[in-house]
């Protein structure tokens, strides 16, 4: 696996064993592409971090910062040593599971990525809707933000009121889901 593009570009990365299914160089090219100038200078949140990856990808791009977050030990360390390997400043490692932290953060981020373990069975744990339904993610989201999932292609694009599905795309078995935060509804004048 390596870094598509910016600074880093093209230097190779590491990937935790413990991380079964690392989002594909094709994948990022898409992310990114979607995004395009948003990258530059952003407050960048990766949840699920895994080999950090798209928050490397972020930084590389230009991300102010990128804080990356997985409850794995092994994950963790790597994504520590992909970060002195690049050379990429801004980037930030902290071990813990992705709801515990959204719990007590305080910081705002203008793009937040999260590459949750699929959804596949029914009965299994669904992370995504967790994420989207847990009342810590919508205030760590910049307003004028947005919210960035990779899902399986099997799974139905997670609902929750306050987010809003701007798009969903498709690549092999990912699936790229953008949300925004909805934007607050006035009263109506009496």
């Amino acid at each position: 696996m390596r870094i598509i593009a910016g600074k880093a570009g093209r230097l190779a990365i590491k990937v935790p064993s413990a991380v079964a299914r690392p989002t594909t160089d094709f994948v990022r090219q898409a992310i990114f592409s979607i995004l395009a100038d948003r990258v530059e200078k952003a407050r960048v949140l990766d949840l699920y971090a895994g080999s950090g990856a798209i928050g490397l990808e972020a930084l590389s791009r230009g991300a102010a910062s990128c804080l990356f977050i997985d409850e794995h030990r092994q994950a963790a360390a790597v994504i520590a040593d992909n970060l002195t390997k690049t050379k990429l400043p801004g980037g930030r490692v902290v071990r813990a599971e992705a709801l515990a932290f959204l719990k007590r953060d305080t910081a705002t981020y203008d793009l937040i990525f999260a590459d949750p373990p699929y959804w596949k069975f029914y009965g299994d744990k669904d992370h995504l809707a967790a994420l989207l339904n847990s009342p810590h993610l919508h205030p760590r989201l910049h307003p004028a933000g947005y919210f960035l999932a990779e899902a399986s292609t099997l799974q139905k694009p997670p609902q929750s009121p306050g987010w809003s599905l701007l798009d969903r795309r498709e690549y092999g078995s990912s699936a790229i889901l953008l949300y925004q935060i909805e934007p607050s509804t006035t009263p109506p004048d009496t």
